[in-house]
């Protein structure tokens, strides 16, 4: 990552330029007036700056030229100090302009984080599998955080040093001559350049930085996200030195990266004393001469150290421009990142009278090589409810994922009441379709809130009517804060089976036409099984079920059994006259697959 051309700095006015257009739909207030007249008025105030610091230096010559000569200058002195009142970082034009840009940052940061936010969530399963959510909320993090900077960079610091640095040369040629104008541009020019080539050099150390600082936030987020797995293997030891390993190599790229900046100030020290040194020497020449007073000295001298301020700062704005063009390119890569699965452009809306599902010829496969569907057909009519059995890692689940259509098939074809689900927007797919899954996650949030989630709108009564059908009622009345009870992080509070009866709850109350149940009570004892089942048959009465399941128990009432081994249907029956055949087989075949297993 830290050597990859796709996240090199830009290397001229066109490479930045490009770059610079991406960030423009959330840099401008397109829909905002009112900002858009803070933005002008920002902008005014800076020219109004600019003017500011070109009078100071003159008004420092005229009041020692005054009081050389021993004139009255308490005029001169009054308005001496209200350009000081105006200038400068603590300035009234600076103050001013800070509060009226508050607004316009917050609309940049509000606009990416959003726009990033919903771009996420649009991602596709596999997308989110493959990547570690510490890293993926790092690069937002440093991404939003990058864009506002840049913006202020190069708006308030590195276009008015430029500008001053223009008008210092061309005031210091007309005022005196070209030596002095030629001195402040050789100066001027040697430091910017100096500083684009040093910067250049020590970028690379730079990205290795944010890669390792990366790689260190993904490993703690990943460790504390697994803290009962870690627990469990009692492996405490193990990431401890893990981190600490990380830890290190962030800190020998970031000893190293600090290291060339201290390398990078010295070079840019010495170029400014020496442009300062041919200046003050050339004045006093000219003193000696009597063709420059000491007031012009004086002037000379106040413009070059309020110029050389700024220019100080100059080498730390453009490091902070390229660290966070750097940065921006992850966020913007992941900005770009195409959804992999998408609803057409004019997708028709999805309307479910029966609830029939149909899978046609179904096949897919996560990787090409190795198939993990192969031409499954089967149907679930209105109604019905069909259970699929079979061995772990058979394609059960992917069943299930492909009806949501986290995934699209890559041949076949899945129909809800006839409609093919890659015509039809997937909002409605989803909305018609409860799930209780084998491992359920909950949000850290109430008992309440999680159970609410499959339909926002609902009242307490709905909620806690939802929570009694799945016999977990009597048990949230028993905590102390009842409904209002936080379940911790991905619902580590709560039991396995409470886990699963919150889950049951949510779909209760979802009231969905299609129900998925996943091993839905793998995690219940005997006796709270056959209330869930009971609340469970009477949740399903008259809908279309699909049933993932291990435990024959589970699916007694199914209509029909289908046995799912490598990826297809390798026995199948209708209703209950085949039940006891299937079972049999079922068994026999799970003994053959646990006996070549161990």
């Amino acid at each position: 990552m830290a050597d990859d051309p796709k996240y090199a700095p830009p290397q001229n006015i066109g490479d930045f330029l490009s770059r610079s257009k991406k960030l423009i739909p959330f840099l401008w207030p397109a829909h905002d007036i009112k900002l858009q007249v803070l933005i002008v008025i920002c902008i005014l105030l800076l020219v109004v700056g600019r003017i500011v610091n070109a009078l100071l230096p003159y008004q420092n010559k005229v009041l020692v030229d005054r009081l050389t000569a021993g004139e009255t200058i308490w005029k001169d002195i009054l308005i001496f100090v209200g350009l000081r009142f105006l200038q400068g970082d603590v300035g009234i034009l600076n103050t001013i302009q800070n509060l009226l840009w508050i607004p316009v940052g917050q609309f940049t940061t509000r606009e990416i984080s959003v726009k990033m936010f919903e771009h996420l969530l649009s991602l596709s399963l596999r997308f989110h599998h493959n990547r570690k959510t510490g890293e993926i909320l790092r690069v937002q993090d440093r991404g939003v955080s990058s864009i506002v900077s840049i913006l202020s960079s190069i708006l308030f610091n590195i276009i008015p040093t430029l500008v001053d640095i223009t008008i210092a040369i061309i005031y210091f040629t007309l005022a005196f001559d070209l030596f002095f104008g030629m001195i402040v541009f050789i100066t001027m020019s040697l430091y910017i350049i100096s500083t684009i080539i040093m910067t250049e050099w020590r970028t690379k150390y730079r990205r290795l930085t944010n890669q390792l600082d990366n790689a260190m936030e993904a490993k703690a987020v990943d460790s504390l996200l697994n803290y009962e797995t870690v627990k469990l293997y009692a492996a405490e030891p193990f990431e401890v030195e893990q981190y600490t390993r990380a830890i290190l190599d962030y800190q020998m790229a970031d000893l190293k990266s600090n290291m060339t900046l201290y390398i990078l100030n010295t070079a840019q020290n010495v170029t400014i004393q020496f442009g300062l040194l041919a200046g003050l020497l050339l004045c006093a020449v000219r003193i000696s001469k009597n063709e420059m007073s000491i007031g012009d000295f004086v002037m000379y001298l106040s413009y070059i150290l309020q110029l050389y301020a700024p220019l100080n700062w100059f080498g730390n704005y453009y490091r902070v421009i390229q660290k966070n063009f750097v940065d921006m390119e992850k966020m913007l890569d992941l900005l770009q990142e195409p959804p992999e699965i998408k609803d057409l452009p004019q997708a028709a809306p999805l309307v479910v009278k029966k609830g029939e599902v149909v899978f046609d010829n179904v096949s897919f496969s996560y990787d090409s090589k190795v198939p993990t569907l192969k031409n499954i057909s089967f149907s679930i009519p209105s109604g019905y409810t069909v259970a699929l059995v079979g061995p772990s890692g058979g394609g059960k689940s992917t069943i299930l994922r492909l009806l949501f259509r986290f995934y699209d098939v890559q041949s076949g074809r899945i129909l809800v009441d006839g409609q093919d689900i890659r015509h039809v927007r997937q909002r409605d797919l989803r909305s018609c379709i409860g799930i209780v899954p084998q491992d359920t996650v909950l949000f850290n949030d109430t008992i309440k809130y999680n159970i609410r989630y499959s339909k926002i709108g609902a009242t307490d009564k709905q909620v806690e009517e939802a929570a009694s059908a799945a016999q977990i009622h009597d048990k949230i009345l028993g905590f102390s804060e009842g409904y209002e009870t936080k379940v911790g992080e991905r619902g580590l509070r709560l039991s396995g089976g409470e886990k699963q009866r919150v889950a049951i709850a949510r779909t209760l109350l979802k009231n969905p036409q299609i129900v998925l149940l996943d091993e839905a009570t793998s995690a219940l004892d005997t006796r709270t099984e056959r209330h869930i089942q009971k609340s469970l048959r009477r949740m399903t009465a008259n809908r279309t079920t699909l049933i993932i399941a291990h435990r024959l128990s589970t699916i007694v009432h199914a209509d029909r059994i289908l046995v799912v081994q490598d990826g297809e249907i390798v026995e199948r029956g209708k209703f209950s006259k085949d039940y006891i055949r299937l079972c049999n087989y079922l068994l026999y075949k799970l003994m053959i697959y646990y006996r070549n297993a161990s």
